[in-house]
């Protein structure tokens, strides 16, 4: 709504966030999905984005780390996307929630030169403090963004609750053992959770950060959707088809990391056990 009038373009990835779209249809804009190439590491391929769309694009979104796959950016993508949004007087949005989850890399594309030109990186309390539920986002960027959002912000709401704020402001504080501590769990999660995809003879690449695990689903199922049916009719477990998250994800399923070890060791045995 800051940026986007109806007829507009924005360019939105799939496999992605399913919440983009959404955004998107509330002001009326039109959504054209550009693909994340899966042998290049889920990177974009911004060369083959139509000049045409290009002329009518306002808004790109990227997520790095990315949601679903894992993938994350490096110093190169992130220049790329700089220019090719300069180039075309794009601004971009990243979507930045996982920088703290298993990535020993904390990346921002506001680090890039040029970047703060085009670019806003929105962040979240909720995966790296867990404190889903509470609501605490931000948004960086230069002031003539952070206006345009301010300018929708305050029309929609009258603030946050004042100790909401204050705990927030104690949690930004943490030391690093703090995250350690966490990435220490997920990290566990992680393990389980890969024993659960090649349970179901999913294959998967190791390096992968974020809250998810993604695997690419065997070639005896048609689709995404018919292993995730069958895994829940016959053993009791779901696992979200990666179909939900665009065409580009119909033979790939995500786990997420927000299970106990203990459940993904209940799930292994019972896929064992059904399967």
């Amino acid at each position: 709504m800051a940026f986007l009038d109806p007829g507009d373009v924005v360019l939105i990835p799939d496999p992605g966030y399913p919440a983009y779209q959404a955004a998107a249809g509330l002001c009326g804009a039109e959504v054209v999905l550009y693909k994340l190439d899966p042998s290049a590491g889920w990177r974009p391929d911004l060369k083959s984005i139509d000049k045409r769309v290009l002329k009518r694009a306002k808004l790109m979104w990227i997520n790095y780390p990315n949601m679903p796959t894992g993938a994350m950016a490096d110093t190169a993508l992130f220049k790329e996307i700089v220019e090719f949004a300069t180039k075309h007087e794009i601004l971009v949005c990243n979507d930045n929630p996982y920088s703290f989850i298993l990535n020993e890399e904390h990346k921002s594309i506001l680090s890039i030169e040029g970047a703060k030109d085009v670019a806003l990186e929105l962040n979240s309390l909720s995966k790296s403090h867990n404190m889903p539920g509470w609501r605490i986002g931000m948004v960086a960027g230069k002031s003539i963004f952070i206006d345009a959002v301010l300018r929708v912000k305050s029309n929609t709401d009258s603030g946050m609750f004042r100790p909401v704020q204050l705990a927030a402001a104690k949690a930004l504080k943490s030391k690093e053992t703090w995250y350690e501590s966490l990435n220490n769990i997920y990290r566990q999660r992680r393990n389980a959770a890969e024993k659960l995809m090649r349970s179901i003879g999913c294959r998967f690449e190791s390096n992968q950060c974020g809250m998810f695990l993604w695997g690419k689903i065997p070639n005896v199922y048609k689709d995404s959707v018919e292993l995730s049916d069958k895994l829940l009719s016959r053993a009791g477990v779901f696992i979200a088809p990666g179909s939900i998250f665009g065409e580009s994800g119909s033979r790939y399923v995500r786990i997420s990391l927000c299970a106990d070890k203990r459940v993904f060791a209940e799930a292994v045995k019972r896929v064992e056990e059904n399967l």
